[in-house]
């Protein structure tokens, strides 16, 4: 198939978006599928297959805000959108913003079935607006998407079935979905490490994801402080944002203050893998692939029991869920399991089972399967 994939945002791959837009971009291309890539991102202006459109000027304000949190808002131009989509078979958009709305107007001149994933949680975008918790903004938010760019589609990828139930259900309409999880790389497995001497004595707690607000690291920070092995307890958060100068603040108050990096794939893996557990303190999100990472490394998880959250369908046990936002709750949870290796291991075993229903390759071999029968069904019609 010739694929045109449109990305409104496209940058380093420090997001669950581009990360899923990255990935599914190599798969394709890795099945003999020629794949074109519509986005803002001028770093790949030289890149076989990317057509780059110019990026908005909102003045020096509000673009200094969007460069703090790691994002171009594309400027659509028409005439390298029709290029990138002229003779595609289908064209797939991650978000349903700007660039994806023109690219579906002409696509449909054109008669080129659309897909789309739904890789954008309402709260997602109107946390920027400091009303992530308006629950009649975030409505307006699911119909305008559904009335703007999604109602065109033949397919629709949802990465859960939380995030397909909640938005048909806010906007009251039964979609064409299919729910496929982004997947977990195979390069994620326990492996043998190295201690790290720093770590001698420590009870190393992970957290991988990006340090905005509605990840809620302040609950993980202010739960070990409350823990009875604070002094032991080693915080590591990977991933980069704009909360990183307030959490490294809140954090001084531990005895050892917690690390901050961004770690590239093989460190990464690493690093979870010297790790003692997972904890993932998220209010709003709709997998959380760094979850399942983790689990795929052997750790077991403390989730945030959030009901804007699909990540709280990982736990295999009540003991991997904690109260949304409370603290003292997560401080029990931990001590538990610092206290109780042997449970953590056997639930370890447990988790094996799990993790292989979210493999790679095999979402990735739905995914091509999505867009095959998208193709289909509109030649049919």
């Amino acid at each position: 198939m010739n694929i045109t994939v449109v990305c409104d945002v496209l940058g380093e791959a420090n997001n669950g978006t581009t990360i899923a837009a990255l990935n599914l971009i190599r798969a394709m291309k890795e099945r003999g599928h020629t794949v074109r890539v519509v986005c803002p991102d001028q770093n790949r202006k030289d890149l076989d297959g990317f057509y780059i459109v110019p990026t908005r000027n909102f003045g020096p304000l509000i673009n200094r805000y969007l460069k703090k949190n790691g994002v171009s808002i594309a400027r659509p131009d028409p005439k390298i959108i029709s290029e990138a989509i002229e003779g595609a078979d289908v064209v797939h958009f991650m978000t349903p913003f700007s660039l994806s709305r023109k690219a579906i107007k002409l696509a449909k001149k054109k008669n080129i079935p659309l897909t789309a994933g739904f890789h954008c949680q309402a709260e997602n975008f109107t946390s920027h607006l400091f009303l992530k918790d308006s629950k009649i903004i975030n409505r307006l938010f699911y119909h305008t998407v559904w009335g703007i760019a999604y109602h065109n589609c033949t397919r629709i990828h949802y990465p859960t079935q939380f995030i397909r139930d909640t938005f048909e259900h806010t906007i009251r309409s039964e979609t064409p979905g299919v729910v496929i999880s982004n997947g977990v790389n195979k390069a994620f497995h326990p492996v043998e490490v190295e201690p790290d001497p720093k770590y001698d004595g420590k009870i190393v707690i992970q957290f991988t994801g990006r340090l905005s607000k509605e990840k809620t690291h302040k609950v993980l920070i202010d739960a070990v402080a409350l823990s009875k092995y604070r002094d032991r307890i080693q915080l590591v958060f990977a991933g980069i944002g704009p909360l990183h100068d307030k959490l490294e603040k809140r954090g001084q108050k531990l005895p050892n203050p917690p690390e901050f990096h961004f770690f590239s794939r093989e460190d990464l893996v690493r690093q979870l893998n010297r790790a003692y557990l997972y904890v993932h303190p998220a209010e709003i999100e709709i997998e959380a692939i760094a979850c399942l990472e983790a689990i795929a490394c052997g750790l077991i998880p403390v989730i945030a029991n959030s009901p804007r959250s699909a990540t709280r369908y990982f736990a295999l046990d009540e003991r991997n869920l904690f109260h949304n936002k409370d603290a003292k709750d997560l401080a029990k949870r931990i001590d538990y399991w610092i206290e109780h290796p042997e449970e953590k291991k056997a639930l370890a075993e447990r988790y094996k089972g799990f993790v292989e229903q979210h493999e790679y390759e095999h979402c990735m071999d739905r995914m091509a399967e999505m867009l095959s029968d998208a193709v289909k069904e509109h030649q049919h019609e």
